[in-house]
C-alpha cells in the first residue's frame, strides 16, 4: 500500500505538446511510472514516431494529431479522450511559444497567436475535462508555467503575462474544483534544454548571464521538469494543491532582470 503512493499505475493521463522537450520528458515520466499516456502534438511524424517508440518499449502510448489552439481540434481531443477512457486522471498543459520582442514590436496577430497557443488552450482544456477528471477518484491538473511568469526574465511582455496566467488560473481551480476530489498545480522551469531555449542559449555571453544567476550555475533538463510534474500527480502528493513550483537551479531567489 505504501508503495502505491509512488507510482500512477493505473493512472490515465492526457500531455499536450508530448513529443519533444519537456512535454516528451513529462509523458515519458509518467509512463515509465505506469500511466497511459495519450499525447497530443500538431505534427503527425512527431506524435507517430514518439508513440512508436513508447510502444516499442513496452510503454503504454498513444497519441493524436491536433493544435489544441484551436476549438475544433480540443473537441476533438475531448471526445477521443471520452470514447477512450471515459475519465480522466492526469491533464498536463504543457504547450506554448514564444516570440521575443519588444512590447512596441507585436502585431495584433502575434498577441493573439501567444495567448491562444499558451493560455486559452490550457483555460480551455480545463474547462472541457473537468467532467472527466471529477470521474477519476483523484483527477490532477498540472499546468507548464515559466520563471517569466514570477518575474521580468527578458523573454517578452506577452510571455510572461500568459504564464503568470497560468499560475493565476491554477491556484484559482485548486479552490473551485477541490469539493470535486480535483488538484491543480503548475511548474515554473527556468532555462531548460529544449529546443525553443537552445535558440537563444546559443549565444555564450547570454548563457554566462543565465547561468551567473542560478545558483546551481546549470541549464536544467527535460527529465527535471519532469519529475516534479510526476510527483505532482502521486498520491504522495495528496495533500499539494494551488502550489507553484519553481524547477529552476534557485534562480527565483535572484530573478533575472
Amino acid at each position: 500500500m505504501q508503495n502505491n503512493r509512488w507510482n500512477l499505475e493505473g493512472r490515465r493521463a492526457l500531455v499536450t505538446g508530448g513529443t519533444k522537450g519537456i512535454g516528451a520528458a513529462i509523458a515519458e515520466e509518467l509512463l515509465v511510472l505506469g500511466a497511459e499516456v495519450l499525447i497530443v502534438a500538431r505534427k503527425e511524424l512527431e506524435v507517430n514516431q514518439a508513440v512508436t517508440d513508447w510502444r516499442s518499449r513496452g510503454l503504454n502510448a498513444s497519441g493524436m494529431v491536433a493544435d489544441v489552439s484551436q476549438p475544433a481540434d480540443r473537441h476533438n481531443l475531448i471526445q477521443l479522450v471520452e470514447n477512450t477512457w471515459g475519465a480522466l486522471d492526469i491533464l498536463v498543459n504543457n504547450v506554448g511559444t514564444n516570440i521575443r520582442k519588444k512590447i512596441g514590436e507585436y502585431t495584433p496577430e502575434e498577441y493573439n497567436y501567444l495567448l491562444q497557443t499558451n493560455l486559452t488552450s490550457a483555460f480551455e482544456l480545463c474547462r472541457l475535462t473537468h467532467p472527466l477528471l471529477k470521474n477519476s477518484p483523484q483527477g490532477n491538473v498540472v499546468n507548464v508555467s515559466s520563471v517569466a511568469g514570477l518575474g521580468h526574465v527578458r523573454t517578452g511582455a506577452i510571455y510572461g503575462m500568459t504564464k503568470a496566467a497560468l499560475v493565476q488560473l491554477s491556484k484559482n481551480l485548486a479552490g473551485e474544483w477541490a469539493p470535486d476530489g480535483i488538484r491543480v498545480n503548475c511548474v515554473a522551469p527556468w532555462y531548460i534544454r529544449t529546443p525553443l531555449a537552445e535558440q537563444v542559449l546559443q549565444n555564450q555571453e547570454y548563457l554566462e548571464s543565465v547561468l551567473s544567476r542560478t545558483p546551481t550555475r546549470t541549464i536544467g533538463n527535460p527529465e527535471d521538469v519532469a519529475g516534479a510534474v510526476a510527483f505532482l500527480c502521486m498520491p504522495a502528493a495528496a495533500y499539494i494543491t494551488g502550489q507553484c513550483i519553481a524547477v529552476d537551479g534557485g534562480m527565483s531567489i535572484n530573478l533575472f532582470g
